[in-house]
């Protein structure tokens, strides 16, 4: 085989070098890289598909899981003419293995990626490198590893070609293997083959039933339609007399659109004996052109067929996918230049100017955040000031108005702060004592959810904090973010302390003088009137028996009050009226509270009361709804707003903590080197 066939194998050479530059670097395929990947089970035959392409014995041997790593295997198509004579042509010291073995063979030679600038020119030693450093991953036993091998072959014999060789399909584990070693492998070949740009080259048994082909069966997985699926058939000359593969070979059993290709491999014995790739090929050769089922297509058949098959293929999908390949790349490296220019430069040296110029800008930030200043701000969420007045508006004042002075006072508690609030003599009047002794019970109620509305304002801010602290130049120095952190929090915990002071005070003030002269307050004439009026529509109204027209109003009010009153002053205090008990004048009760139903009177002094309540009540609502956010954004919003530069400044810009703060993360020295 030679390379003047290729059309333009600087496309592989290309892809080569960035697989690469990717496993250098530690990133496993960013880029969607065109490949060929070979897959099968165990006995299929990969291994000598494999040298018969590359046309020497170099993989490891023997039985169970020989390949346990993928070996990614980049064939470079290199004439004699080309190869330099000793040395480097750089002039850099060349390691090789022995001056014989490069005299025998100066024109092919291998290098594995971990161990760069090492020839070996003895391929036996190169399969002894894959077996040390497989061994080095995985240890002795029978376990796989996904991390691959790049080995780079040079050679003037062979295509220029990538191929990425996988463990062998297995069904059941043996000797040491672990249980799971069937689902490891499955996982680890469909990691590789579920890529688009992975071309799947499916290595089966033709002297088996390819519908029972492991390799097939999970290529039909991915690659349903088989575009872009190929089928090796190997063993051809072991398959009984009279059979062939030529119905495979047109698509009438599992067809594929990159078709299938026969091909003859050295037998166990052949192996044992060392018979040379070179009579093997040969006698590959003879077989397809003396077989009566293959003669006519013959130069379809067999291993070099086969190689220049790929190369064309693999050529092709890269010319195909090199417009897709370009932009990811662009992307990539734009991405990764616009990271670098985030990380910056070392700023040793600088480190005053630097602190200074953070503590600036994050205040600056931290204001327009607060103020809804923000040049970027969200059309998706509520952020920053916005929130904090959600929380004023809406939080606070909805809870405010859903409190309800009458779900905890009820109107037998009312009657009996009345009768309380009247001392040793029965009040003629509905007295103030009794509303003002309620009205305070209730404004202390306010309490709670005002200074909750304070510590869902400190909790925004600290949100706004996190925010400020989740930019780039606070990833690039965790230490002086630990400290922003620490005395921006305590900066606000201590704001805190005046806040909740001033909001219980407040609530205090309301509750400490109760105005019953502010002009919204309903007096209690107006009350009592509204009462009246209310219950006389109650009523019904009463006719003359003789006409059966109402009565005049006089005249109703004066037939009410000739009925009997029986319940007495504290009438309702007593639930019966039992004259024996009452003749025996018992002792009250040691707790005596009212049991019966309300009187008439009781009725409209608990009426009126609750007006009274109501009213004032809706008053001092109005104004904890108005003054809360006000002293909460003067001792805690506008404070902290104000204040925060200078605080920083006197913790943070200190000339012995400067370069402390100012220290990198491990992460992003290492981002900077990896750029």
């Amino acid at each position: 085989m030679s390379g003047s066939g290729i059309s333009d194998p600087g496309l592989i050479r290309t892809i080569n070098r960035l697989q690469d530059a990717f496993a250098t670097v530690g990133v496993t395929n960013p880029v969607d890289l065109p490949q060929i990947t070979v897959i099968g089970s165990q006995s299929s035959g990969k291994s000598s598909v494999l040298e018969n392409v590359v046309g020497r014995d170099f993989l490891p041997r023997g039985t169970g899981i020989v390949t346990r790593r993928p070996l990614v295997l980049q064939l470079i198509n290199r004439s004699a003419a080309m190869q330099p004579q000793s040395g480097s042509t750089t002039g850099a010291a060349v390691l090789i293995d022995a001056s014989s073995d490069a005299k025998a063979n100066a024109d092919e030679w291998g290098e594995f990626l971990h161990l760069p600038g090492k020839k070996f020119h003895n391929f036996n030693d190169i399969r002894n490198e894959i077996v040390r450093e497989t061994e080095a991953k995985t240890g002795k036993g029978q376990g796989i590893s996904a991390v691959p091998i790049n080995l780079r072959i040079y050679s003037p014999k062979v295509l220029t070609l990538t191929l990425v060789d996988l463990p062998g399909l297995t069904k059941v584990p043996v000797g040491d293997q672990p249980k799971d070693i069937e689902k490891q492998i499955r996982e680890m070949i469909l990691k590789y083959i579920t890529r688009p740009n992975a071309i799947i080259l499916a290595v089966t048994s033709g002297n088996t039933d390819l519908a029972n082909s492991d390799g097939l069966k999970l290529a039909r997985e991915v690659d349903p339609e088989g575009t872009r699926t190929i089928g090796v058939l190997t063993k051809i000359d072991l398959m009984d007399a009279g059979t062939d593969v030529v119905d495979i070979l047109a698509g009438r059993v599992i067809p594929l659109r990159l078709g299938y290709v026969p091909v003859v491999n050295r037998g166990q014995r052949d192996i044992e004996n060392q018979k040379a790739i070179s009579s093997a090929l040969d006698a590959e050769r003879e077989f397809f052109e003396n077989h009566p089922a293959y003669r006519s297509k013959a130069q379809y058949c067999g291993t070099p067929f086969l190689a220049r098959k790929l190369n064309t293929i693999l050529m092709h999908h890269i010319r195909n996918t090199l417009p897709e390949i370009k932009a990811k790349i662009g992307a990539s490296l734009a991405k990764y230049s616009a990271e670098l220019s985030t990380l910056g430069d070392s700023i040793l040296g600088n480190s005053s100017n630097m602190v200074l110029n953070v503590i600036t800008e994050f205040c600056n930030e931290f204001r327009t955040a607060i103020d809804g200043q923000n040049q970027d701000l969200s059309t998706m969420e509520l952020s920053g000031g916005a929130r904090i007045s959600f929380v004023f508006h809406e939080l606070y004042a909805g809870g405010v108005k859903a409190v309800d002075p009458f779900d905890l006072v009820k109107d037998v508690d009312i009657r009996t702060i009345l009768y309380n609030s009247s001392g040793s003599s029965p009040a003629l009047f509905v007295g103030t004592a009794a509303f003002e002794v309620i009205i305070k019970q209730q404004i202390r109620r306010f309490e709670d959810p005002s200074l909750k509305c304070a510590t869902l304002v400190y909790d925004e801010l600290t949100r706004i904090l996190t925010q400020l602290l989740a930019k780039p130049v606070f990833k690039r120095y965790p230490a002086l973010k630990e400290k922003f952190h620490s005395v921006v929090i305590a900066f606000f915990k201590a704001a805190m302390t005046p806040t909740n002071k001033l909001v219980s005070d407040l609530v205090s003030m309301e509750a400490c003088y109760i105005n019953t002269g502010h002009p919204d307050f309903l007096n209690g004439h107006r009350a009592m009137a509204i009462v009246n009026e209310n219950r006389n529509a109650a009523k019904p109204v009463q006719v003359d028996p003789k006409t059966g027209k109402p009565l005049p109003m006089a005249q109703q009010q004066t037939s009410q009050t000739l009925e009997p009153e029986n319940t007495g002053f504290f009438g309702s205090f007593f639930a019966t009226k039992n004259k024996k008990k009452m003749a025996a004048m018992d002792p009250p009760p040691p707790v005596l509270k009212a049991s019966g139903t309300l009187s008439e009177r009781e009725t409209v002094e608990t009426e009126v009361i609750k007006l009274l309540i109501n009213s004032y009540f809706n008053i001092v609502k109005r104004t904890m709804i108005d003054m809360v956010p006000k002293s909460i954004m003067l001792n805690l919003v506008h404070h902290c707003k104000e204040g925060m530069q200078r605080e920083l400044l006197e913790k943070l810009y200190k000339s012995d903590v400067l370069d402390e703060l100012l220290k990198e993360s491990d992460y992003t020295i290492q981002r900077r080197k990896d750029k």
